[in-house]
């Protein structure tokens, strides 16, 4: 059985391209190494899928007492498993180089496949994210329920409670987690390789993320464990990311906690080979700014306040980025309730997003606020709290663009909620659809809902939901109050 799984998996890896035929023997003695077995008899295999594979070979691992079956040590072994397939990074940035020199895009096409092909990607997994889309007066906005990230079962919580607590890593951003064994409070890496690139003149690698909530979405991570530090320095390292590969966009999460990543202590930016709504959103009007004559530039129509700037200079573009930035963090209006700083504590921030159309350059700056009130203690420009039961977590960078990252927690509690009104069932009565029980009855009467329509009624009002959401965020709303105060701090940063 054992000499079976290991035969499918050495094939894998060859159709793969992940090994030479040359190196099959070698293959097979580091799986064998690997799950601590002396004997092997090489005996044609009939291929299977790769999840199969690995899941066998973690049953047979956990049978021979090598790991405890939870969840996480399955993911620890499997990582193993294919990290002893993986190429060196040194073969893999010269493979990345070479194909570099022909295009940009033939180089991340393949470094995409190989990430998916070692499993650093686990495809089979991405695969189960429930994923629609919402179309509304702001474009087709992209709703997606993450499942991609395992939960941890009761071995892995147990396993936890001994874990050893370690610096290194530092964090998951790290360029030292290429090739990091892993631990119960650190995913495996040895299957995780970077590229290194240039940006702002410093040393910075390429990689994907492991969970791609959009076609290939990639990091950039700097080489250095340095806090975010988002700026007009930010928009120059994403115009030379722009520059080396031209058929991404990049982006940055604003560096503030509750309007930025999960990951402050790091500093990186995340894009891809998407288009997402708020990329295809309209402008709302076109202003001016003396001295950058050559530069279009418009305020969108979108529930959050995002100034849009083309240009073919990437000079004029990173000076006009400045001064957005610069006035920003120094910009209050009592009216519309934006304070740069109380109590010492700065609130002001931008998300910022860089692509390329052809010759142009375009930039979009997103104002951000992360002031917090009595009533609004995680955040006044946040998910307000008659949301909670569908976005509860901070709105990032991928979130402002409009695609939802909403919790796995909802598959299980929109099923519930969905049997619970069909039957006519009192939503108070269970765990799973008491905490949407006023939001539900908010929209139940406007339909006549059945068990044939009322899961695409449910992904309707969740969609709606998530756009509500996006106006809570929204620092300057999207009605004439919102627009008039938009444009006041426009005409502050020196616009007409």
């Amino acid at each position: 059985m054992i000499s079976q799984r290991i035969r499918q998996l050495v094939d894998y890896a060859l159709s793969h391209k992940l090994i030479e035929k040359s190196d099959e023997t070698w293959a097979i003695n580091s799986l064998l190494a690997v799950l601590c077995v002396d004997e092997y008899e090489d005996n044609a295999a009939q291929a299977a899928p790769l999840e199969e594979i690995l899941g066998a070979l973690c049953d047979e691992a956990e049978k021979k007492g090598i790991i405890d079956g939870g969840n996480i040590s399955r993911d620890l072994f499997d990582t193993k498993l294919m990290g002893a397939l993986t190429m060196r990074p040194s073969e893999v940035i010269s493979k990345f180089d070479a194909l570099y020199k022909k295009s940009p895009k033939e180089a991340t096409d393949w470094y995409y496949d190989f990430s998916k092909s070692t499993d650093y990607i686990r495809t089979y997994r991405v695969a189960k994210d429930l994923k629609w889309i919402y179309p509304c007066e702001y474009g087709d906005i992209d709703i997606t329920i993450n499942l991609s990230k395992p939960e941890k079962d009761p071995k892995s919580i147990i396993a936890m409670k001994n874990a050893v607590d370690s610096s290194y890593p530092k964090c998951q951003l790290c360029r030292e987690a290429e090739g990091y064994a892993g631990r119960l409070n650190y995913p495996a890496r040895e299957n995780h390789r970077i590229i290194p690139i240039e940006l702002g003149g410093q040393d910075w690698f390429l990689q994907y993320s492991p969970y791609v909530y959009y076609n290939e979405h990639c990091i950039a991570l700097s080489k250095e464990h340095t806090p975010m530090n988002v700026n007009a320095e930010t928009v120059r390292r994403a115009l030379d990311f722009v520059d080396i590969f031209p058929h991404y966009f990049i982006g940055s999460n604003a560096g503030l906690p509750i309007v930025g990543g999960s990951i402050l202590a790091h500093e990186h930016m995340q894009g891809g080979n998407y288009e997402f709504a708020m990329t295809k959103a309209p402008v709302r009007r076109y202003v001016y700014f003396d001295g950058f004559d050559g530069v279009n530039v418009g305020l969108l129509k979108w529930p959050m306040p995002v100034i849009r700037m083309r240009s073919s200079s990437r000079e004029k573009l990173e000076a006009l980025s400045a001064i957005i930035f610069d006035t920003w963090r120094e910009y209050t209006d009592e009216s519309a309730f934006v304070f740069a700083r109380t109590d010492g504590a700065d609130h002001n921030a931008i998300t910022p997003i860089v692509r390329r159309r052809g010759a142009d350059y375009e930039v979009d700056l997103v104002l951000r606020n992360n002031i917090t009130t009595e009533e609004c203690p995680l955040g006044y420009f946040h998910p307000h709290k008659d949301k909670h039961n569908i976005k509860k977590e901070n709105i990032g960078l991928i979130e402002v663009m409009g695609l939802a990252v909403l919790p796995s927690r909802l598959k299980t509690e929109m099923s519930a909620l969905a049997s619970a009104i069909v039957e006519g069932r009192d939503l108070s009565a269970d765990e799973l659809t008491a905490k949407h029980k006023e939001w539900a009855e908010r929209f139940i009467g406007n339909y006549d809902i059945n068990k044939d329509n009322v899961d695409g009624i449910l992904k309707q009002e969740i969609g709606k939901t998530f756009v509500e959401v996006l106006a809570d965020a929204g620092v300057f709303k999207d009605t004439p109050e919102g627009n008039a105060a938009f444009d006041r701090y426009v005409k502050f940063a020196g616009g007409k």
